[in-house]
C-alpha cells in the first residue's frame, strides 16, 4: 500500500473506533495500541541488533 493510502486507512480506522468508545475506553485503548507499537519496535530493533552481531 502507498504511504497516502495508508495513512488514510489508519485515520479513517480511529475515526470510526472514536466514534464507538467513551472518552475512558478510548484512551485506554490508544496506551495498549501505543504499547503495543513500542514493544513491536522493541522486538524488531533487538532482532536487527542480533543478525548484525551473527546471533539468531
Amino acid at each position: 500500500m502507498e504511504p497516502c493510502g495508508l495513512s488514510a486507512s489508519v485515520t479513517a480506522a480511529a475515526n470510526a473506533i472514536a466514534g464507538c468508545l467513551d472518552n475512558e475506553r478510548l484512551n485506554i485503548l490508544a496506551l495498549i495500541l501505543t504499547q503495543l507499537g513500542d514493544t513491536l519496535a522493541l522486538i524488531a530493533a533487538q532482532r536487527e541488533l542480533l543478525q548484525d552481531n551473527g546471533c539468531k
